[in-house]
């Protein structure tokens, strides 16, 4: 089972935040900015989706990777 997801927000954070986001790693696409990497259950997911609500980030999608 692949637990690795993709998950694109619009506008750019930091790279320095990878860490305030559970370690996903940062990076850019055009204006938006991804987050990328292993999901460990619902509740990590949902911790992280809340920290993009907490900082008004307007969520554009979460896709399920194959890296």
């Amino acid at each position: 089972m692949n637990n690795k997801v993709q998950i694109k927000i619009k506008g750019h954070i930091d790279k320095s935040w990878e860490d305030w986001f559970d370690g996903m790693e940062i990076s850019y696409e055009e204006d938006n900015t991804l987050l990328t990497g292993e999901i460990q259950d619902d509740a990590f997911l949902h911790g992280i989706l809340n920290k993009l609500r907490d900082l008004s980030l307007k969520l554009i999608s979460i896709n399920p990777t194959n890296d």
